[in-house]
């Protein structure tokens, strides 16, 4: 489904060139769940950014499904970003004036066709179904992660990209969030993981591991 090949990535410090990424090569396939784990500051998420079409490598290549992501312009990047794939961030980005519902809409009308039918589907799917009319305000963390992942989920994605999902949140909490990903897995959803938890990462056969900015397989089916 997605191939990285040689990809590094640099950026501009206040003591010149710094090389965050060094010759990363990954290959993710449907069904998969594939975790990256890492410390903090190990550049996952930057890893992540650039396979989701947020940042460009300053060097390698990235195939989608064959298509070569350096070669799209910004709107053909932009249409990738929210048909194709999707994102759950570690602080949900729900926007507060939304309600729960209208949130995890938002993307099916970006992309000019409102899915109320299926925003409908995942409400009741992530067990928010009670909390539809709700502001993200009026909501837990745990509830807002599960708007979060039903919002990524709107346009049916091939991929869905999830940074740190239950970094924020209470083991208790974060445990619901774990096994409802795992859930979607087994459905036949794709997952691509960047997280710190190991135990998390272990329920996976597919485990990679992010080190001085290089990677290294854990385990791999």
């Amino acid at each position: 489904m997605l191939k990285a090949t040689d990809l590094e990535k640099d950026y501009e410090g206040p003591h010149g060139k710094l090389r965050i990424l060094r010759g990363i090569n990954l290959e993710l396939e449907k069904g998969d769940m594939t975790f990256i784990i890492g410390r903090s500051g190990a550049g996952k998420s930057t890893l992540l950014h650039l396979l989701g079409g947020l940042d460009r490598p300053t060097r390698g290549t990235i195939e989608f499904q064959g298509d070569e992501l350096s070669v799209l312009d910004e709107e053909s990047l932009a249409e990738y970003r929210n048909k194709r794939i999707g994102f759950v961030f570690q602080f949900y980005h729900l926007l507060p004036e939304l309600t729960l519902k209208e949130n995890v809409e938002l993307p099916s009308l970006i992309n000019g066709k409102r899915k109320t039918k299926r925003a409908d589907d995942l409400l009741k799917r992530v067990g928010l179904w009670e909390r539809r009319d709700h502001l993200p305000s009026e909501l837990s963390g745990g509830e807002r992660q599960r708007a979060a992942i039903a919002r990524s989920l709107i346009n049916e994605p091939d991929l869905v990209f999830c940074d740190e999902p239950t970094g924020n949140l209470d083991d208790e909490t974060a445990e619901s969030i774990h096994r409802l990903i795992l859930e979607l897995n087994q459905e036949g959803q794709t997952f691509c993981i960047v997280t710190h938890e190991e135990s998390f990462a272990q329920k996976s056969s597919r485990i990679f591991r992010l080190q001085d900015g290089t990677i290294h397989a854990v385990k791999r089916s």
